[in-house]
């Protein structure tokens, strides 16, 4: 839900275990408690879509066993060993820092990894202010970084299970040649197609393809995303670096990027959703700034986790 700074100040005092989303000047604002916290303007509410320096998103998490800790570049690895066997935990990691790109590029290799359910968002800023600095925050600690990462880990009940879930609005273009990387990074200048390396700027240029809909690699069956965050002379810089080895695609164009989020409604209806995120060019693309979607409640995210870093997509977290 959409609260004011005195709002939220409320539920902190009273103890609550809160997930929080805001802008950094609010945001570096809050007392100690027990919160976890991230930096955005951006947010799908109860009632649409909201652009807000005003107001948090915040998720009041109604458990009694967690554990809230701080994560440099060199421990983040732990991560998945710190979750509990039964629960889930949220990742807030800073984006454009260190720890992000090491999550990137290695979240995958992470002992445990796929053994607890992990997700989570990359923290980020107003697409008009390039002067804020995306950070997040750690409330028991009382403090606020833009170089450090903080998770929030949850103990569930012995007869509850979560389970991570992506909402993906796009499909693979089957007429779209296959696509190929040798450069696992965030900047990335050459591609390979039909096995012939070129510049990636210029494929995608002269194939005149569209920058609003991503990439999609094949992950062992499932389809990820990697968006297209801009494209230069020489260089593109992506949301999330591709992996050696994936063959990509690009994604088929959406008649209506707005009412596809609206179709898609559907299936999460119902569902008791502990955490959801939605990614930014979503937000953005969908234009959907005052629309209502109910279900696709939490903030707008600079990049999205679903045990490794995703793209456009909506992530949530359910409890059965």
């Amino acid at each position: 839900m959409l609260l004011t700074f005195d709002e939220t100040l409320k539920k902190i005092s009273e103890g609550k275990l809160l997930h929080i989303a805001g802008t950094q000047h609010l945001l570096e604002k809050l007392p100690k408690g027990n919160w976890i916290g991230g930096t955005g303007e951006h947010f799908m509410g109860d009632d649409g879509g909201v652009v807000t320096k005003k107001l948090f998103y915040v998720v009041e998490m109604p458990y009694d066993n967690y554990t809230i800790k701080t994560y440099t570049v060199d421990n983040i690895k732990d991560v998945a060993k710190d979750a509990y066997d039964n629960g889930f935990s949220v990742i807030i990691l800073p984006f454009g820092s260190a720890i992000n790109a090491e999550y990137a590029k290695n979240a995958n290799e992470y002992e445990n990894m796929y053994m607890t359910t992990i997700a989570g968002w990359i923290a980020g800023r107003n697409l008009d202010n390039p002067e804020q600095i995306p950070k997040v925050g750690n409330g028991q600690a009382g403090e606020v970084y833009e170089d450090k990462g903080v998770a929030l880990h949850v103990q569930l009940p012995i007869d509850k299970i979560a389970t991570v879930n992506i909402v993906n609005i796009f499909t693979p273009d089957e007429n779209s040649p296959v696509i190929e990387f040798d450069e696992e990074e965030f900047v990335v200048t050459n591609c390979i197609v039909d096995g012939k390396k070129q510049s990636f700027p210029k494929f995608i240029k002269e194939n005149n393809l569209n920058t609003m809909v991503p990439m999609i690699g094949d992950y062992a069956g499932a389809n990820i995303n990697i968006s297209i965050q801009e494209v230069g002379d020489n260089s593109v810089q992506v949301a999330a670096p591709p992996v050696k080895g994936i063959k990509y695609r690009w994604a088929k164009d959406l008649p209506n990027y707005g009412t596809a989020f609206q179709s898609r409604s559907a299936e999460l209806e119902g569902k008791n959703i502990a955490f959801g995120c939605n990614c930014i060019y979503n937000f953005l693309y969908g234009e959907l700034e005052g629309k209502h979607h109910p279900v696709f409640a939490g903030p707008a995210t600079w990049g999205e986790i679903a045990y490794k870093l995703v793209n456009q997509t909506f992530v949530y977290v359910t409890i059965d």
